[in-house]
């Protein structure tokens, strides 16, 4: 029988000095949900940073943008790194999550992109347009369209313009919207196409090289339109959120932006 209890006891103590091993391990993983371009990449390289302190850092990589957020507001995920602040605004106000911006990392410039047609001098009457169907980044499209003179908004529209804030459109342009992965696919069937960065970054387009047109990057929606690193509301001063906004902060990162996306993508202070 004392031989059973001490067999017994050390499988206890066995299996709890295993559990203990675990908890510290879990303690030191960050894990993070991402979009694939750049989003993922950059993290690599957070990664390799974050190891020198001995965390460790898991990246799940998701191909749209909701499941990020629910990610994190489920806990499945500590952060996530794909979005803007007014996306994530209107995320929060539609869906009734809980999430906070902690750093803004990177800013991605929206380019007008090249379809059936070579140049913006060719639109014809009647010519389609892609754009992305999701609130802000929807309004950010038709507001590049503005600034090229293809349409003119409704006084007062702005990030969260609609087509239906169109007031004037000499060409009769059809603006067809879309979910944002999509729109690269649509470059052989429409005129043009505006497309966010990553999902640019992803089928082989830079903004700053083979858009027709983008975004200034020392514009206002540099700022505005910042990627941003985002936590569940109560972890912003968490050990884990302030390691990963100092390695995402850090100046390996901030060469690997430049090396790697020349103007597409832009590190920000």
């Amino acid at each position: 029988m004392k031989k059973i209890f001490a067999i017994v006891l050390c499988m206890l103590l066995t299996l709890g000095l295993f559990s203990g091993c675990h908890s510290g391990s879990d303690e030191k993983t960050i894990v993070v949900a991402a979009s694939p371009t750049p989003h993922a990449d950059i993290l690599r390289v957070v990664k390799e940073e974050l190891a020198k302190d001995g965390w460790k850092l898991e990246i799940k990589v998701f191909n749209d943008y909701v499941m990020p957020n629910h990610a994190v507001e489920d806990g499945e995920a500590d952060a996530n790194y794909f979005q803007h602040e007014p996306y994530l605004q209107t995320f929060n106000k539609e869906k009734g999550t809980h999430l906070r911006k902690v750093a803004a990392i990177h800013y991605e410039p929206f380019g007008i992109y090249a379809g059936t047609k070579s140049e913006l001098s060719q639109l014809a009457d009647g010519d389609t347009i892609s754009i992305p169907n999701d609130g802000s980044n929807r309004g950010r499209a038709l507001l590049l369209l503005q600034e090229q003179g293809l349409i003119q908004l409704k006084e007062g529209a702005g990030q969260e313009a609609t087509v239906l804030d169109i007031a004037e459109n000499p060409k009769n342009l059809k603006i067809v919207e879309m979910e944002a992965a999509q729109l690269p696919k649509t470059l052989d069937s429409v005129a043009f196409a505006v497309i966010n960065g990553n999902y640019a970054l992803g089928a082989g387009l830079n903004a700053a090289e083979d858009a027709l047109v983008s975004e200034d990057a020392t514009s206002v929606s540099a700022t505005t339109y910042a990627n941003i690193l985002v936590v569940k509301e109560g972890n912003e001063e968490t050990e884990k959120t302030k390691a990963l906004v100092a390695a995402l902060k850090s100046q390996a990162v901030k060469e690997y932006i430049e090396k790697n996306y020349h103007g597409a993508v832009v590190a920000l202070p």
